[in-house]
C-alpha cells in the first residue's frame, strides 16, 4: 500500500513510539482497518529504537530501556511480539570514590558509611537522619523526609541539578519518588514481577507489532507538512502538546539527552550495566550495553555516557510548578478536541514508564472500539 495525497485513512497516528505503535497493531489487527502513521525522525520505536554499530554491539541508541512491569496484560500483550532475555537491572552509584547500590538499601548505607546495619538497626539510623517535614512539596522534600541531609547531598542532591538543570527544590515530588526505598538486602532497581530485555532487541519487537499490511509508515515527515492533504475521522496524537497547538500558550519544556558512545577493545568497562555518578563529571551515568544484552562478543565492548541537555529530542516533560501550570492551559484545549486521541508522555506531559505507556494505548483502543 503506498501514501498518496489523496488516501482516505479513518485513523492516522502521528508518532511511531510505543504508544502509537500499540494503538496503531490494535486498531490493524482487531478492527481491521487502514492506519497511517507519520513519524518526523527516520526511525521507528521512539526512544526504545536500537540498532547494531560497527562492531556487532547492539546498542540502545536513546539510553538503557529494562522492560519491567506488575502488569499481566501488558507483559502477555507485548509477548506476543517477542521472547525475553531475563535481566534484573542493578545500578551502582560512584560516591566518595565507592560504588555504592541504588536504590538505597541496607547494603548502600553499609558500604557508603563501613557500617553493618541490619534492617532493625537501618530503621534506628534513618529516624535519627531523617528530616521532620510539615509538608512534602518538592523531590527534595522527598529525600530529606525518608533519608536526611547526607544522604540527599551525597546521592541526589548533584545529580538531580545535573540531570534536570535544576535543584530539586523545585521539582515536583513524583520526580524521586519514582525511585524505592528499601529496608532490606534487595539492590534490584526494580522490583516488578516480570523484568527483561526484548530477546533481539526493542527494533525487531516494534517491526512485528506494526507488520501488518493495514499500516503504512511515513518517516522522516512532519505531520504538519501533509495532514491536509489527509482524509481522517480519528487522529491520535503522540508529540509535544505545545507544538501540537502551535504554542499558543508558549513552548514547554521538555528534558533532551545527547548521548556518547565509545568501543574498548576488551571484555568488560565496569562492574555492572549502569554506573551513576551523581558528584564527578559532566555526565550522568554510563551504560555497557553487553551487560544488558549479554551478547557473546570477545574483546570488544561498547559504553554510552549520558549528558543532559534541552536541545535534543524531547524525552521527559519538566515539572516545575510553571511548567506544569502552563500544560494545564493546553490540557484545558485537549479536552474540548472531538476526533483527536493523545498519548504518551510528550503530549500529556507526564512520565510514564514503557509498561504504562503500553497500557494507556491499549485502554485508549478500548474506548475506540466502544465507538465503532
Amino acid at each position: 500500500m503506498k501514501y498518496n495525497h489523496y488516501q482516505n485513512y479513518k485513523y492516522v497516528i502521528v508518532g511511531a513510539g510505543l504508544s502509537g505503535l500499540t494503538i496503531a497493531e490494535r486498531i490493524a489487527n482487531d478492527l481491521d482497518e487502514e492506519v497511517l502513521i507519520i513519524e518526523k525522525r527516520n526511525h521507528i520505536g521512539g526512544n526504545v529504537y536500537d540498532s547494531y554499530n560497527d562492531s556487532g554491539v547492539l546498542i540502545q541508541n536513546y539510553g538503557p530501556h529494562i522492560f519491567h512491569t506488575n502488569e499481566k496484560l501488558v507483559y502477555d500483550y507485548l509477548s506476543n511480539f517477542t521472547d525475553w532475555i531475563p535481566y534484573e537491572h542493578r545500578v551502582l552509584s560512584h560516591v566518595d570514590g565507592k560504588l555504592v547500590p541504588m536504590p538505597i538499601c541496607i547494603d548502600t548505607l553499609n558500604v557508603l558509611y563501613d557500617f553493618d546495619l541490619d534492617e532493625e538497626s537501618m530503621r534506628k539510623w534513618i529516624d535519627k537522619e531523617k528530616v521532620q517535614l510539615k509538608e512534602i512539596r518538592s523531590s527534595e522534600d522527598v529525600v530529606l523526609a525518608n533519608a536526611g541531609v547526607d544522604i540527599y547531598e551525597k546521592l541526589f542532591k548533584n545529580y538531580t541539578e545535573k540531570q534536570w538543570g535544576t535543584s530539586a527544590s523545585n521539582l515536583d515530588s513524583s520526580v524521586i519518588s519514582r525511585i524505592p526505598f528499601r529496608f532490606n538486602h534487595d539492590t534490584r532497581y526494580f522490583e516488578d514481577t516480570y523484568q527483561g530485555i526484548p530477546k533481539e532487541g526493542y527494533t525487531k519487537l516494534c517491526k512485528k507489532m506494526i507488520s501488518s499490511d493495514n499500516i503504512e509508515i511515513k518517516l522522516n515527515t512532519d505531520y504538519k507538512e501533509i495532514i491536509n492533504d489527509i482524509d481522517y475521522e480519528i487522529l491520535i496524537y503522540t508529540g509535544p502538546i505545545d507544538y501540537f497547538y502551535d504554542y499558543k500558550y508558549g513552548k514547554l519544556l521538555y528534558r533532551s539527552l545527547n548521548f556518547v558512545t565509545e568501543t574498548y577493545d576488551e571484555d568488560s568497562y565496569q562492574e555492572c550495566a549502569v554506573i551513576n555518578y551523581p558528584n564527578d563529571y559532566d555526565f550522568t551515568r554510563i551504560t555497557e550495553f553487553k551487560k544488558l544484552t549479554f551478547q557473546n562478543i570477545k574483546d570488544k565492548t561498547t559504553i554510552m555516557k549520558e549528558y543532559p541537555g534541552f536541545d535534543d529530542e524531547p524525552s521527559y516533560p519538566y515539572p516545575t510548578k510553571e511548567y506544569l501550570d502552563k500544560f494545564q492551559e493546553y490540557k484545558k484545549d485537549m479536552e474540548k478536541e472531538k476526533n483527536v486521541i493523545f498519548l504518551g508522555r510528550l503530549a500529556q506531559y507526564k512520565y510514564y514508564n514503557m509498561d504504562l505507556v503500553v497500557k494507556k494505548a491499549l485502554e485508549s483502543f478500548e474506548k475506540i472500539k466502544i465507538l465503532v
